[in-house]
């Protein structure tokens, strides 16, 4: 069972996680993400898979120690649940606007659009429904920190080495000046794979970055779509790395 970090605990790219069994993926430019939200199991799933994303994460478990933790050391962005005891979403992003200009992801089990309206009135910046996917929730995250640090973030719009071509915002694949055609499961797993270069990625990593709905995958599902990537570029650029899993190695 995973544990919960405990209060005002710091989860960073460089710390290892005993109970996950590999190491967090980095980005080239971590952020400073706060969440806060109630729900024990939301904040560790929140903080792992932000932190294998390659950003600094700091978890409160509701409002006033979410608006603590703002006044103490300011995130790059905040993501902050709705619903909480006590001092709730609305409640807490009212006092957020009253301190800081910082970009706030909402988060909600409500989907109707007069709550959407209610939160983009009352100044957050994006809002998303639980249960969330994950893979929209780390580009819902990418696309706040662009916007909001002129379009420099962890994540760039596009990757270029001397083979591989690839526009993320476009879901565009070229291999040597050759259009590539991939699936929306390859196009992912290609982004994955660029995104963090020579980094050694196991499958757990690879199925938690690159599948939407992760609890139904299993390592050899990892290993059969990776093989048919490889079968669709240079299958030297991806390595296997014997009981560890793969990397992406750039040519030259």
């Amino acid at each position: 069972m995973l544990r919960t970090p405990k209060r005002g605990m710091a989860l960073t790219p460089g710390s290892r996680r005993a109970d996950t069994g590999h190491m967090p993926v980095r980005s080239e430019s971590p952020s400073s993400i706060l969440v806060v939200d109630d729900e024990p199991d939301i904040r560790e799933l929140l903080g792992l898979l932000l932190q294998r994303a390659g950003h600094t994460v700091r978890l409160a478990c509701d409002g006033r120690e979410g608006l603590r933790a703002l006044h103490s050391q300011p995130p790059d962005l905040v993501i902050l649940d709705v619903t909480m005891p006590g001092l709730d979403g609305w409640q807490t992003l009212e006092r957020i606007r009253d301190l800081s200009d910082v970009p706030v992801l909402m988060l909600t089990a409500r989907s109707a659009e007069l709550e959407l309206v209610r939160g983009l009135r009352a100044g957050s910046d994006d809002y998303v429904v639980k249960p969330f996917r994950r893979q929209e929730l780390l580009a819902r995250v990418d696309a706040l920190l662009r916007r909001t640090r002129g379009g420099v973030a962890g994540t760039p719009d596009a990757y270029a080495d001397d083979a591989i071509e690839v526009d993320f915002a476009g879901y565009a694949v070229r291999l040597r000046g050759q259009d590539v055609a991939l699936t929306p499961l390859e196009f992912r797993l290609l982004s994955t794979f660029v995104r963090h270069p020579y980094q050694v990625l196991s499958r757990a990593q690879l199925i938690d970055l690159s599948w939407d709905d992760p609890l139904h995958v299993s390592p050899d599902q990892v290993k059969l779509y990776v093989g048919y990537l490889r079968r669709k570029i240079d299958s030297e650029l991806i390595q296997t790395v014997r009981g560890f899993g793969y990397r992406y190695v750039r040519p030259g």
